[in-house]
């Protein structure tokens, strides 16, 4: 019995799109070849509807305790949003742009056949204007072909919303078979596209979830036959062989969540277009998702700066010059939570895999796990960089281990740890030397922060007031004031009080102007033979942080 396309359908959606998904993801990634081969893809989709689904249980809860019921616009919002969020890779960021387009037509209400045909088409239009330089071949192809046979079926005479959704499918299964005709880099490897493939299962488990039928036609990820278990080390052979991975092409793919005006984003694809490729650029009513591979990773996160807030700064090495199916696995890897775009650019250019989080938006577990497989390293030292995230790192490096990857979670409490960790990072030495050096280098590095209190409350150095400038040295507070430049000396002078020969300060976006000045001259003046060193941290937590070696 068909269902109608209300509130519940995408609810039900979301959860047989994530099983789908869950069952496809190791195939999909096996033929992962196009743009970059770097066997994500089905992952990459997995968690970008992970993200989804989340969303829509929220959702849920929400009108639940509200004693209310989400309406259609309600949860396919919330399916968009979710997706936009949690868009990971080239192809995630696609489908949260799918969505969003779909989005636009149902957030009317109407969950129609006439107007799921309206959907599909938006959609469809809608991915070719996120993307700089549409290719055929790819999950855009399958995406148009899904729609144009919705809207065959949707001309037929009483027709439901499920059966349209059905058509969509079968329209998209076809034209993914058709891929390999259409992509040169698909053919020469024997597979269909990845990001198609994936929106396959996508739009079967819309047709199930409207239907009430589970569909029993595989998805085939070979244009003449399903790929074999495992067969995935074939295809990655014949790409790395054959230089099928693009072997100029750019070292990094740069993603991150931004919070931009129309007319800037306008002047960010343009600049991001001519520092690389695979741009892609999604979203709306200021908050965005970019996606882009680069050779120059701090380049890319500087122009998100100058359009608006970047966060959630993903920055991902391909693993060496063949770009192949597999990255080459380099010996050892250095993974690091960073609490701002211009710390992930810092880290990023030293080497390191960065996870750039918002202010009250730590990484979960699984988000750690992914950034340890993405540095393809047979060894990594994790730097969590924050104290509250020793559990959610500990329990990702375990995570990791039992994949076969040995883990050092380094126990770095502030960035500037982590930055003074990475300095000494030698991946040419023994892995134990190497975690006893970084260990060593976190350790004698006194950290410190400024903060503005939220409201009153009591601290170790009395009480302060909403608005207060608040100063931490390993993580309690010192001293209160008004005046953040005053604060900041006030620490300095203790922290140095013990002595120490370089200080690091890392400005948040927040910093008044001048004030590393401001502070170089005070080290200069009341410290003799202490260095300064000054980075642009972009963190929205903390104006200032302070490190003391």
């Amino acid at each position: 019995m068909p269902y109608p396309l209300d509130a519940a359908a995408v609810r039900s959606w979301c959860g047989l799109a994530l099983e789908a998904l869950g069952r496809e993801r190791e195939r999909i990634d096996a033929i992962n070849v196009y743009p970059v081969a770097d066997g994500d893809t089905g992952t990459n989709l997995y968690l970008t509807l992970e993200s989804a689904a989340r969303a829509v249980e929220a959702a849920f809860d929400g009108h639940t305790s509200a004693g209310t019921a989400p309406c259609l616009a309600d949860a396919i919002g919330a399916m968009a949003h979710g997706a936009l969020i949690g868009a990971r890779g080239n192809s995630g960021t696609i489908v949260a742009q799918l969505l969003r387009g779909m989005t636009e037509v149902l957030a009317a209400g109407d969950g129609s056949a006439d107007a799921l045909r309206q959907a599909l088409r938006r959609a469809a239009a809608s991915t070719y204007e996120a993307v700089a330089h549409p290719v055929e071949g790819t999950v855009l192809t399958v995406a148009t072909a899904a729609a144009e046979a919705a809207e065959r079926a949707a001309g037929e005479a009483g027709a439901e919303a499920a059966e349209v959704a059905r058509a969509a499918h079968e329209g998209a299964r076809i034209a993914l078979q058709a891929t390999p005709g259409q992509l040169a880099v698909l053919g020469r490897a024997g597979v269909v596209d990845a990001g198609g493939c994936g929106l396959v299962a996508l739009l079967g488990a819309l047709a199930d979830a409207l239907s009430g039928e589970v569909s029993a036609t595989p998805v085939a990820v070979r244009a003449d036959a399903p790929l074999p278990e495992a067969a995935g080390c074939e295809v990655a052979a014949r790409v790395a062989t054959d230089g099928r991975g693009d072997p100029e092409g750019p070292a990094f793919e740069v993603i991150y969540l931004l919070e931009a005006e129309d007319a800037a984003v306008a002047r960010l694809r343009t600049r991001l277009d001519g520092l690389g490729d695979s741009l892609v650029v999604v979203g709306g009513d200021g908050l965005w998702n970019v996606h882009v591979h680069v050779d120059d990773a701090g380049a890319a996160v500087e122009a998100g700066i100058e359009a608006g807030r970047p966060y959630r700064v993903r920055i991902t090495h391909f693993g060496g010059v063949t770009r192949a199916k597999e990255p080459a696995m380099t010996a050892r890897a250095v993974v690091a939570v960073v609490p701002g775009a211009g710390l992930a650019g810092l880290c990023a250019e030293a080497g390191a895999t960065p996870v750039a989080v918002r202010p009250g938006e730590p990484p979960a577990s699984g988000e750690l796990v992914q950034a340890i497989r993405q540095a393809h390293a047979r060894e990594v030292m994790l730097l969590p960089n924050d104290a509250d995230l020793r559990h959610t790192a500990a329990a990702a490096a375990e995570q990791a281990r039992t994949e076969g990857v040995r883990v050092a979670l380094i126990p770095t409490r502030s960035a500037v740890q982590g930055i003074a960790a990475l300095a000494v990072h030698e991946p040419g030495r023994s892995f134990d030397e190497d975690v006893v050096a970084m260990t060593a280098a976190a350790g004698a590095t006194r950290y410190a922060e400024l903060a503005i209190a939220e409201r009153q409350s009591w601290t170790m150095a009395g009480v302060c007031q909403a608005g207060d400038v608040l100063g931490l040295i390993d993580g309690d507070v010192v001293v209160i004031g008004s005046d953040l430049t005053r604060i900041a000396t006030a620490v300095l002078d203790r922290m140095l009080s013990a002595g120490g020969e370089m200080v690091t300060l890392v400005l948040g976006a927040d910093a008044p102007d001048g004030l590393a000045e401001r502070l170089e001259r005070h080290v200069r003046a009341r410290h003799l033979a202490v260095d300064t060193v000054v980075y642009d941290g972009g963190q929205h937590a903390a104006p200032l942080l302070i490190g003391v070696e």
